[in-house]
Parts: C-alpha cells; sequence; structure tokens
C-alpha cells in the first residue's frame, strides 16, 4: 500500500534529515524518484521550484508536494492525493515532534556540556554535505539543459544562476526579491 510506504520513507527521511529542509532534498530525491520511482526527475525539480516559492519551510512542502504526486502518479483521484500529501507530511514532521518533546528537558541541562557540543559540532560537516548534496542533484539537464542539446537554455541558466548568486551573496538582495526577479527573467525566456 502506497500510504504505508509514503509513511515509513518520510518518517526515516524525518529522523535522519540534518540540516533543516535543504539537507533532506537529497534524501527526498533518492527516496522518491530513484528508490520508489514515484516521480521523474523533472517532476522533482518543478515540486523543489514550487517548494521554495511557497510559504514554509521547504523540507515540509516538498514532503507535501511529493505525498501527493505519488498518491496522484500512482493512479488515484484527487481526494485520495490529499491524504498522500497528509501522510507524507505528517511522517516528515513526526520525528522531530517526538524527539523534542523527548529532549527538551534534557537538552536545556546539558546543552552546555563538552559532549554535546562536540555531538554539534560532528554534526554541521555532514549538514554541509547534505547542502552541497542537494545543490549537486539539482545541477541536472532538466535545470540547465546541456551546451550541445540547448545552448540557449543552458547560457540562460548558467546567467541567471551566476546573477541570482552575486544578487545574494554580494549586493545583499532580499532572496525573496531575487527569486521574484528570477522567476519573471524564467518566463520572459519562455516567450
Amino acid at each position: 500500500m502506497i500510504y504505508l510506504s509514503l509513511f515509513i520513507t518520510f518518517f526515516e527521511i524525518g529522523l535522519f534529515g540534518f540540516g533543516g529542509g535543504y539537507g533532506m532534498l537529497s534524501l527526498i530525491q533518492t527516496e522518491t524518484v530513484i528508490h520508489h520511482h514515484w516521480l521523474s526527475s523533472a517532476d522533482f525539480t518543478n515540486i523543489v521550484a514550487i517548494s521554495q516559492m511557497t510559504p514554509g519551510p521547504i523540507g515540509i512542502n516538498s514532503a507535501t508536494y511529493c505525498g501527493y504526486a505519488a498518491v496522484h502518479n500512482a493512479g488515484s483521484n484527487e481526494l485520495m492525493a490529499m491524504l498522500g500529501s497528509a501522510t507524507a507530511t505528517f511522517a516528515l514532521v513526526l520525528p522531530s515532534f517526538i524527539l523534542m518533546i523527548l529532549i527538551s528537558k534534557m537538552f536545556m541541562k546539558y546543552m552546555n556540556t563538552s559532549t554535546v557540543q562536540s555531538i554539534f559540532t560532528g554534526l554541521r560537516p555532514a549538514v554541509v554535505g547534505l547542502l552541497a548534496a542537494a545543490t549537486l542533484l539539482l545541477c541536472n539537464t532538466e535545470n540547465f539543459s546541456s551546451p550541445i542539446t540547448n545552448p540557449w537554455q543552458f547560457w540562460i541558466s548558467i546567467a541567471l544562476f551566476v546573477s541570482s548568486f552575486i544578487g545574494t551573496k554580494y549586493l545583499k538582495i532580499n532572496p525573496i526579491r531575487m527569486i521574484c526577479y528570477a522567476a519573471f527573467a524564467g518566463l520572459m525566456l519562455l516567450y
């Protein structure tokens, strides 16, 4: 049953997805696209784009859209797809909710100990690795094309990427404003 598979998959992602939503993206893509074949790579890319533009954490938004798309792609109707969406979202959030309840008092008591600080220091490289994996997984031909297949799309995609990076990193343009600029540029290039 797809709902049980969705629950188990997104529960595991929620349990092991350190680094927030962007850190979870590579895990979500691996499970939904490669392991279970619920989505195509292009579908996942679209889900990430929509998740970034909608309010809320990207990991939860991605789980919501992936749950919907997985059940819908399996041939179910809209109502059952919404149930898949709720299942994936609930499963992703549940481990964090349980862990926060269990460790909140202990963490406040032991947060300044060297053991806890060492654990967080050890997790930092893993988080950076997950973020890098998410970035590299999105640098594919669906997003950037290739200079051989479609040079126009490739170079425009590279220019938008570099412009967005420079705009947010060096010119300190608000990231929301940069998303709007990139969306507008993308729409203009469609015509």
